[in-house]
């Protein structure tokens, strides 16, 4: 079975982007059932100005992380096939999605995890435009290394079902769930090489719809911020014994390497 018709990505099954005095309708990538889910980051509260400045809005309803000037790493399920694409706008430097200081650039090439079919494979890299060189960009894990303890999660997922997403960028912390556990909660359906579990075995807690592609992470030995994962997909959202699913970056790191550096960034 693949998982994406059992379990729901993060991508919010009806979405509106919050632009300044707007609201724009975007169809979703793929529409969840109503009434599973509690779309936005759980349990959360607000973001500063300026704590996470590699936080990305994009506006098909997803998250994202500024990988380089050029490129922001997210999840292949919220992204089509690989190639051109001018279609996407990233929405960056702000907590206020509405804050007249945001800055905002289109995308000009997509590139979606070549071994992508909805099962494992879940990253992808937008180019954009015109480089941002205002922001600090997050670096990803090359090994396992910080794939454990307490990770912290951020996004702009909507607030209710079917509602407008956050205005405002909200966090939340998440430990790590081992494997065996997470694979046991979800029998059998989490693949150990290539995802990472985080989340409490009360719930309460998590990231949700509209918060995919968003990353998971966690401060490396000199306390810099270090991405360790994707937001990808749950059942439901913050409820008890079904942590949150993300990519395993330190799993591609390699691939998403060498595609940043064919795409001149």
């Amino acid at each position: 079975m693949v998982r994406w018709r059992r379990f729901l990505g993060r991508m919010a099954a009806v979405l509106a982007v919050v632009t300044a005095g707007a609201v724009t309708a975007v169809a979703p990538a793929a529409a969840a059932p109503a009434g599973d889910m509690t779309p936005y980051v759980v349990g959360g509260t607000r973001a500063a100005q300026g704590e996470f400045p590699f936080m990305v809005r994009l506006s098909m309803g997803c998250g994202g992380a500024l990988y380089s000037p050029r490129l922001v790493l997210t999840a292949a399920h919220c992204v089509g096939r690989t190639g051109a694409n001018t279609s996407i706008t990233a929405t960056l430097g702000v907590v206020d999605l509405q804050s007249s200081s945001r800055i905002q650039v289109r995308s000009n090439y997509v590139y979606r995890a070549p071994g992508y079919n909805g099962n494992g494979d879940d990253w992808a890299l937008i180019r954009l435009a015109t480089p941002v060189t205002s922001l600090a960009t997050l670096k990803i894990a090359t090994s396992t290394a910080y794939d454990n303890g307490t990770f912290t999660v951020a996004g702009w997922g909507a607030a209710r079902e079917g509602g407008a997403q956050q205005r405002y960028l909200l966090k939340a912390t998440v430990p790590f769930v081992d494997d065996t556990t997470c694979n046991r909660y979800y029998g059998g359906d989490v693949i150990p090489s290539e995802e990472i579990c985080a989340g409490y075995a009360s719930g309460g807690v998590d990231t949700c719809q509209g918060d995919s592609g968003g990353p998971m992470f966690r401060p490396d030995a000199a306390g810099a911020w270090i991405q360790v994962g994707i937001v990808s997909w749950g059942n439901g959202c913050a409820r008890p014994n079904y942590p949150g699913v993300y990519t395993q970056v330190s799993t591609f790191a390699s691939a998403i390497q060498s595609a940043a550096t064919s795409l001149g960034g």
